[in-house]
């Protein structure tokens, strides 16, 4: 049984839980890793409760320190994970029902959430140094001061500033700051889902751009295309062939990835893939395709 100190250490972290999942998912991307910096934070935190060791002045402040710096550490086990990796690799997807998207007037506010950063955002995330990424997530995800971060990383505030400009910098040049409206990107999704299952040719060359890109990750246990497919003509002969429809029992159904409207696609009732696209707010066609089909990255998904 806990003693009066642990259940408000558990009180206190419960508080803070979804704001360290969300952060860490943004650095991380994996949801298991994400739960495992979690834990060791947890582990962390308690002792740190108990009578006789130092009082903490700011509990989110700590908490916060201490999973990002856990997160990075794993960085470096995802790092050599990643070079036996078969094809391309994609963030496992966190899957909700409904959209959760929560206005905060703290930036900092738990109920910011991993889900607000979008599957093509994590993509370009992935493309970053470990500490980029970790200062662009502190900083123009969740609203951190530069001083503030350099506290967490021990790192002189110039030198967060300079990586929060280069991460940004980096990741404005491959990502437009703006995506297509919510209600267009499930429309468009239905469309696209539509007219693959059919085989509509013409329907697909009107709903991709022409330099659209195709990211299907199988993680070498499913059928999955080994490196990233990059023009529409390409895609379409790809995703209408009948090694790609005949699957059997086809069904969707429509949940929300990243704050995205996403499908996910059921073969005989069992979880096959979730695909989510991105679409250009200006044309409304779609500019990239990614295709979830790894088992282990689709196990936490409810069905």
């Amino acid at each position: 049984m806990f003693d009066s100190a642990d259940d408000e250490a558990t009180r206190v972290f419960a508080d803070h839980r979804e704001l360290l999942f969300s952060i860490v998912y943004n650095i991380l991307g994996t949801v298991a890793d994400t739960e495992d910096v979690v834990q060791d934070t947890w582990l962390a935190w308690v002792p740190r409760n108990r009578p006789g060791a130092e009082e903490i002045t700011s509990p989110r402040a700590y908490l916060v320190r201490i999973a990002v710096n856990n997160a990075l550490a794993r960085r470096a086990v995802l790092a050599r994970r990643r070079e036996t990796y078969v094809g391309p690799w994609l963030p496992e997807p966190l899957v909700t029902d409904t959209p959760e998207v929560r206005d905060s007037a703290d930036p900092a506010d738990p109920a910011l959430r991993a889900e607000s950063v979008s599957m093509a955002m994590l993509v370009v995330l992935e493309t970053l140094s470990p500490l980029e990424r970790a200062v662009f997530v502190l900083h123009d995800v969740f609203g951190y001061p530069h001083a503030e971060i350099g506290a967490m990383l021990g790192r002189e505030t110039t030198a967060v500033r300079q990586l929060a400009h280069r991460a940004r910098a980096h990741v404005h040049a491959r990502r437009p700051r703006y995506q297509a409206d919510p209600r267009t990107q499930r429309a468009v999704t239905e469309r696209f889902l539509a007219a693959q299952v059919g085989g509509d040719v013409q329907a697909l060359l009107e709903l991709l751009a022409p330099d659209v890109t195709f990211w299907s990750d199988g993680g070498g246990k499913s059928r999955a295309a080994l490196r990233p497919i990059q023009g529409a003509d390409k895609i379409i002969r790809l995703i209408t062939s009948p090694m790609v429809t005949g699957v059997p029992d086809l069904g969707f159904d429509y949940r929300w990835v990243g704050g995205d409207p996403s499908a996910v696609i059921l073969s005989g009732g069992a979880l096959f893939a979730v695909v989510v696209l991105d679409i250009d707010p200006d044309t409304g066609k779609v500019r990239g395709i990614y295709a979830v089909r790894n088992p282990d990255k689709l196990t936490h998904i409810p069905a």
